[in-house]
């Protein structure tokens, strides 16, 4: 493992044991980051709780970024208690069903905007409260998928979602660069995730994914807790403004 002695970190996703931002968290814990993590609302707390408690979460607070205020509450908190930050994992992402489930010619103006603020604009305002307390530099990540890249049936305006996140980490790493805060996302194959399930013949998808994928089988959450790991390590210094991919080769084909 790539050592995060010292460094601090804003975990914002984790749901519960399933999800990928706890993957990273975990392995970011392990490699001897200190962590922030932030849960959902009241229905996630109790299953977010224990996990923070797991690997020490220093911080631990409600994040709905659809809720004014509150995303500037949690980095007034890191600002107070650590004043810096090192690295942050942006891992949420929300369509309306009927959005995600339908065509995206027929998208609604509000689902498709709330899409787009939630899972892509989320993480520019996360970069923004970020900057100041990367004085010394720091390493932003988000959560994309193949879908950004390529049709995949039943992703629906997550596609142009996705897509729009990924130019966003390019443009990003491009403004931020200058002072050595690095801007990268990661595309992970499909897992069977909590926000996965609303996607539809999820379970066809994963074993198309095993069938096509060179090395033949999924990845699983300790595979992308690695690459995260990495990433926002120093070993990652002279890497930015990608989209990485851990999917067991799934997106070449």
């Amino acid at each position: 493992m790539f050592s995060l002695q010292g460094k601090k970190g804003l975990v914002v996703g984790v749901a519960n044991e399933h999800s990928i931002a706890w993957g990273a968290a975990r392995s970011f814990r392990e490699a001897g980051a200190d962590l922030a993590l932030t849960w959902f609302n009241d229905k996630a707390r109790p299953y977010v709780e224990p996990l923070a408690r797991s690997v020490d979460a220093q911080i631990l607070m409600p994040l709905d970024v659809e809720v004014p205020g509150q995303m500037e509450a949690v980095f007034q908190a890191i600002t107070t208690q650590w004043g810096r930050l090192d690295f942050v994992l942006h891992s949420i992402a929300f369509a309306p069903r009927s959005d995600l489930h339908g065509r995206v010619t027929d998208a609604s103006r509000e689902g498709f905007a709330r899409a787009m603020d939630i899972s892509c604009h989320s993480f520019a305002r996360m970069a923004h409260l970020a900057e100041p307390l990367m004085a010394h530099g720091g390493s932003l990540l988000t959560m994309s998928y193949v879908g950004a890249e390529e049709v995949i049936p039943g992703y629906g305006v997550m596609g142009p979602v996705k897509a729009a996140l990924e130019a966003s980490t390019r443009y990003m790493a491009c403004e931020l660069g200058p002072k050595g805060i690095r801007v990268n996302a990661v595309s992970p194959g499909p897992l069977a995730t909590r926000a996965a399930s609303g996607i539809p013949d999820f379970d066809a998808l994963m074993a198309d994914a095993i069938a096509r994928a060179p090395l033949r089988r999924l990845v699983d959450l300790d595979d992308v807790g690695a690459l995260c790991t990495f990433l926002v390590s120093d070993a990652a210094k002279s890497i930015t403004g990608n989209t990485l991919f851990v999917d067991a080769g799934f997106h070449v084909l």
